[in-house]
């Protein structure tokens, strides 16, 4: 019995002569725009300009982006130093929202301290949309046929065609729709986030975005145990290293404001 067997229509939404428009760029232009949208709203209830979140966002786009590239580019660089000409062709996927975390928040950083504004505060109102947008491209993952898990026969898989199935694999048809798992996951993120946002309006700076880096490192570092085409560095799996990485994060950070009871380095001090 199958309650739910995925197959991609492919990565194009149509064609027009040598013009493609992709789902994975339309999904990231999407998560770009809701995103903007939502932590604009939520700086209304911050009492900070969405005009600041306006234009944080350009250089979010700028630092994440490329970011995102070049941190898949550097862990896959046996294909790419042979294939010099796909490095910038990131229409066709292959990005790392690790990379594109760092490229954030260092203009974000930057921007902060250019405009003398809050980095935590920012980055709280920033973490939401964040999630958001990786619930979102990842379904880029399952238009392109890429970023699925091992063989599997539960009554939910993901068919992957024969060509885009790894040399180990070539017989089995079935795979683990880890798309679709870290969506999900992402989806509850955002709503503990939201949760946290409304229900507790004085908690410290930081606190958002420390909650962000834990529950979504907690994920990520069990789905990409399932994935059969990790970024790796020698036997490790680069995603989860990072991820445990992160939850120590969140969690010292958590414990710094809230057993502690101390604010976090930042570009301005809370008024």
């Amino acid at each position: 019995m199958y309650l739910a067997v995925f197959r991609s229509p492919g990565p194009e939404v149509f064609r027009i002569g040598s013009l493609a428009i992709r789902w994975y760029g339309v999904l990231i232009a999407a998560a770009i725009v809701l995103g903007l949208q939502l932590s604009q709203h939520l700086a209304k209830y911050r009492r900070v300009k969405p005009e600041i979140i306006g234009d944080l966002a350009i250089w979010l786009v700028l630092g994440a982006i490329p970011c995102a590239r070049l941190y898949y580019v550097l862990f896959q660089w046996d294909y790419y130093s042979q294939h010099l000409d796909q490095v910038a062709t990131i229409w066709r996927g292959g990005i790392a929202i690790h990379g594109a975390i760092l490229g954030g928040m260092l203009a974000a950083v930057i921007f902060s301290r250019l405009k003398k504004v809050s980095f935590w505060q920012l980055a709280d109102l920033v973490a939401p949309s964040l999630i958001l947008g990786q619930a979102i491209g990842r379904w880029g993952n399952f238009f392109n046929s890429e970023a699925f898990g091992d063989p599997t026969d539960l009554p939910w898989k993901l068919f992957i065609p024969p060509e885009r199935r790894p040399p180990a694999y070539r017989s089995s048809a079935y795979f683990h729709p880890t798309f679709l798992y870290e969506s999900l996951w992402n989806l509850m993120v955002l709503g503990i986030l939201l949760v946290l946002f409304f229900r507790f309006p004085r908690a410290k700076r930081g606190t958002l975005f420390l909650v962000y880096a834990l529950t979504y490192s907690l994920g990520r570092l069990w789905i990409e145990g399932l994935r059969t085409d990790s970024l790796m560095l020698g036997p490790l799996r680069i995603a989860q290293v990072v991820s445990l990485i992160g939850i120590g994060v969140g969690i010292l950070g958590l414990s710094w404001l809230y057993v502690l009871r101390r604010s976090l380095p930042d570009t301005k001090q809370a008024s």
